[in-house]
């Protein structure tokens, strides 16, 4: 998904996110970001991948498991290639002893509904003693009083809820299986226990997919947003895969995609396909049972760079596999899959 509009709603809020990022940030970890940044510059000067610092954003799985059924995800259409399961707390605990000095950023989400792994709080916990900056994404069915107090007490800082839909036939016609009162009430929940105890976390991040079903109500989004109190109403574009897609999906009001319709109703992405990611030079992923793949993009981890429970995460970063992804997008980044959809 690409952001296409955001609405900050409260600057306060605001200003308590950038001072929690803030806290986190070393003198390494600028460092390390200076030479992330050197080497993507000066790979695409000279042609092939150069990386001379190390992840300083990560997303990590807690499941593929989820409780909803949307048409577009591999958790909701059960169709992974992939081994399914939940990252149990032995493999979190190698992975944030492996990057806690370098990573800024880390969030809990690739796949699936990251409530449904019974250790996300701890792993929220874990993150942030050792400084680490975090966030999740979640469809917010599980945000009840037991768990929105876990979530504040984590000390979770940012906190991503999907609604596409301001009524339930439009919600669910997308977020299959969904109940949007749950979700508002939920919201509404999360919302007074963090006014209860007094603390500005997590930043709350109200998302919305426009597409052709739910494009009507961008207008009422952003009002219940308003009334909600959330801290932010973000817009974001659909990703179209297939020509069902396109027919159900795709919103008639071009501001809101991140493709143009022909004539003949074929589509072509409005930003042309580039040989560069910063991604690939500054953060990647890693699965429920330990698999780096380079982006999230990459949902059923057909590129798989390594894995962290056999290697250094370190090694997998620097190894060959990694190198010939990056020299690839550098040379025609057209003929890597998982790109040619991308909105980088």
């Amino acid at each position: 998904m690409i952001v296409v509009d955001i609405m900050s709603l409260h600057v306060l809020a605001l200003c308590c996110y950038v001072v929690r990022f803030l806290r986190v940030v070393t003198l390494y970890k600028l460092w390390n970001y200076l030479l992330l940044r050197i080497g993507f510059y000066w790979s695409r000067l000279v042609g092939r991948p150069v990386q001379l610092g190390l992840p300083a954003f990560l997303s990590a799985e807690p499941t593929t498991v989820c409780n909803l059924k949307c048409p577009e995800c591999p958790s909701g259409l059960r169709a992974f290639t992939r081994p399914t399961g939940t990252m149990d707390m032995p493999m979190f605990e190698n992975l944030i002893g492996q990057t806690h000095r370098h990573l800024f950023y880390l969030i809990l989400y690739f796949q699936g509904e990251p409530y449904l792994n019974p250790n996300f709080s701890r792993m929220v916990t874990l993150a942030r003693r050792k400084k680490v900056f975090t966030a999740t994404s979640t469809n917010g069915h599980y945000l009840t009083e037991r768990y929105a107090r876990l979530t504040v007490e984590s000390g979770l800082d940012e906190l991503i809820i999907s609604l596409d839909g301001t009524d339930q036939a439009t919600y669910s016609h997308y977020r299959r299986g969904g109940d949007l009162n749950k979700v508002l009430n939920g919201i509404r929940t999360l919302v007074r226990v963090r006014n209860e105890m007094g603390v500005c976390h997590p930043f709350i991040n109200l998302q919305f997919i426009v597409m052709r079903q739910n494009e009507h109500q961008v207008g009422a989004f952003r009002k219940l947003a308003r009334d909600l109190g959330v801290d932010r109403a973000v817009l974001k574009s659909a990703q179209i895969y297939s020509e069902t897609d396109q027919n159900q999906l795709l919103p008639s009001d071009s501001t809101h995609a991140r493709y143009e319709q022909h004539d003949d109703g074929s589509l072509s992405r409005l930003k042309p396909l580039r040989n560069r990611c910063w991604r690939m030079w500054n953060g990647a992923v890693v699965t429920w049972d330990g698999r780096m793949v380079p982006c999230c993009y990459d949902k059923d981890a057909d590129h798989q760079m390594g894995r962290i429970d056999q290697a250094p995460l370190k090694t997998i970063w620097q190894g060959d596999a990694y190198s010939k992804f990056r020299q690839q997008i550098l040379t025609d980044r057209s003929q890597i899959e998982i790109c040619r959809n991308c909105g980088e």
